[in-house]
């Protein structure tokens, strides 16, 4: 298969899945990564596409995000260990609210394996974290749904959303987020959900940001929280020095994971600010 030929089958896969990998491209087209990897460059440098870690994403990217099913599949040991270190801020008994998102939602699974969540009542805006404490055998814990309309990331936000929201209050609430901008914040492609993600942060008493360090690299439209609205901020030892300096000067609370080179959490992490 020629160069064009395959540059006109990735850009046909963004154009149906908002973002590609480079692995899967690479199995799926019978190529080297290398190769998968030269003809994204080359589509970048045309501007046709934006590069990210480990793939690529529409250009249109500041005002869409990738179907929940895609970014699922993208930077799994990065999430994972963010996920497990997030556990530790949830105590038995806890009210919780959980948002939209795959780090998110990876948070929940690690949660509800564990004995932290004994007890807990989750509020969650997320459809994907409502399936996972509907399939439990055991109905130690309770859901509660937003409602609302549905986003490409299978979560629900808008005025139903927000609605429901305002009227209870959590302990902790976890969140991801789709791009980090220092010294902005936290935002995300989606105006609706940046609304509703700031209605969850409003009724609990701390605010958790789960956030691999390839969120610093991306851009996108609506600004949900500020650094000093953050409790803690949860990302990976993957953040270049530079960035992870500033971050840390802005953040009540930075938390850096650690990866092994399978790509899967190691026991420990350290505060940053440290």
């Amino acid at each position: 298969m020629i160069s064009s030929q395959r540059q006109h089958l990735i850009l046909s896969r963004l154009r149906t899945r908002g973002a590609v990998r480079i692995t899967a491209l690479s199995k799926e087209l019978g190529v080297s990564a290398m190769t998968v990897r030269r003809d994204i460059t080359d589509l970048a440098d045309k501007g046709l596409l934006k590069r990210v870690h480990g793939g690529a994403v529409t250009t249109s990217a500041l005002l869409s995000e990738p179907l929940f099913s895609v970014k699922s599949q993208m930077d799994i040991g990065l999430k994972d260990s963010i996920a497990r270190e997030a556990v530790k801020y949830v105590a038995p008994g806890d009210v919780v609210a959980i948002g939209g998102g795959t780090t998110s939602y990876i948070f929940a699974q690690h949660l509800l394996e564990s004995q932290r969540a004994s007890g807990i009542t989750i509020l969650t805006n997320s459809i994907p974290v409502a399936e996972l404490v509907q399939a439990l055998e055991s109905k130690d814990v309770e859901v509660i749904v937003t409602g609302g309309v549905i986003t490409r990331s299978n979560s629900l936000v808008g005025p139903i959303a927000d609605k429901v929201i305002e009227s209870l209050r959590v302990n902790t609430v976890f969140l991801g987020t789709h791009s980090v901008s220092v010294p902005r914040g936290f935002l995300m492609p989606n105006s609706l959900e940046a609304a509703t993600d700031m209605s969850m942060m409003d009724i609990a008493d701390k605010t958790v940001i789960l956030s691999d360090h390839t969120k610093w690299s991306c851009t996108s439209l609506s600004l949900f929280a500020r650094f000093d609205q953050v409790d803690t901020l949860i990302t990976d030892d993957g953040l270049d020095p530079a960035s992870l300096a500033e971050t840390k000067k802005l953040v009540n609370n930075l938390v850096v994971t650690h990866q092994n080179a399978e790509g899967n959490g190691k026991d420990g992490a350290k505060d940053a600010k440290e």
